[in-house]
């Protein structure tokens, strides 16, 4: 594509696109979830520390904006080989490398610091340590950024298998929410990680079949884009859609939830499991356009289910 120098406005704008907002929105939406989560809802409040909220939201989502640019800029050379990726800020030629890179590194790294400086845990005896630095959560914030950009973005040129290394920095934002509040590691986190994990598979490969001539003209080795019949892809579309199904219910036998969020997860696996199926049966790309927009509003509503009805 012709280079397009960027007015002052549209600089604004092209800054705003680095951080795919939509995508950083989710993750900021699953750290709320993970941090109401850890707060017990029967306390004088329900409703964890406002500025904890704050400050976890704003540092992940300025941490997944800063992943998602230095992304960018390691795939410089590839974005303008694929349509869908051709209008980003640097094929374009609105925004220099040097500005991407600049802005991914300062954004990662304030996203990471004001999680370390502003989510204060909750101590042993349930009381919040005012100025504590969470490093637990901090830490957890860094590995998001660091697996995305040095782990997950070059092997996406190397092996099918990226799309698994990439759920694990995508599953982490509720686990930093809940070690936003408690401090520490704990058992519930990994039932929130396994959730998330296993639900962007079929979400992810539901794009990524649908492109899969424009992953390939780029040399991305996504799994559709080695398998012409897309049965590898169907299956595995639905081997974690039942891994899903499966960790969606954990947090009512591990008594997270009460009994009211096991129906509504029932629901929703149904609302979920139509579609991905029709899709891994068919592989016609309506089919998996279907199953990548029921995958977004399911999440939100489990998640938000799960959050209601909290023990």
């Amino acid at each position: 594509m012709t280079a397009v120098p960027a007015s002052p406005g549209g600089k604004l704008r092209a800054y705003w696109e680095l951080g795919k907002p939509r995508l950083s929105g989710l993750a900021v939406f699953a750290v709320v979830a993970g941090a109401y989560m850890a707060w017990p809802s029967r306390r004088v409040n329900p409703h964890p520390p406002f500025d904890l909220l704050v400050a976890t939201t704003v540092g992940n989502f300025l941490a997944a904006i800063g992943a998602a640019a230095l992304n960018m800029y390691r795939e410089r050379e590839l974005d303008p080989l694929m349509k869908r990726t051709q209008g980003r800020p640097l094929p374009t030629g609105r925004l220099s490398p040097g500005e991407v890179l600049g802005f991914g590194l300062v954004a990662s790294t304030l996203g990471v610091l004001c999680v370390l400086v502003g989510s204060s845990p909750l101590g042993g005896d349930g009381v919040r340590l005012v100025g504590a630095w969470n490093w637990t959560a901090a830490g957890l914030c860094a590995v998001i950024v660091l697996s995305y950009v040095l782990v997950y973005t070059p092997m996406k040129v190397r092996t099918p298998l990226n799309t698994l290394v990439g759920a694990i920095p995508g599953a982490l934002p509720p686990v930093v929410g809940h070690a936003a509040v408690l401090g520490h590691l704990a058992m519930p986190q990994a039932v929130l990680f396994a959730i998330l994990f296993c639900w962007q598979i079929p979400h992810f490969l539901a794009i990524a079949w649908r492109y899969r001539e424009d992953y390939a003209r780029a040399g991305m080795r996504m799994l559709p884009t080695l398998d012409p019949t897309g049965h590898r892809t169907a299956i595995t579309m639905l081997i974690y859609m039942a891994g899903l199904a499966i960790a969606s219910f954990v947090p009512y036998f591990t008594q997270m939830a009460e009994a009211q969020y096991a129906a509504a997860a029932l629901l929703l696996n149904l609302l979920f499991f139509v579609p991905t199926a029709f899709a891994a049966l068919t592989r016609r790309d309506e089919a998996m356009r279907m199953t990548f927009v029921v995958s977004i509003v399911y999440l939100p509503l489990l998640f938000v289910a799960m959050v209601w009805w909290r023990k």
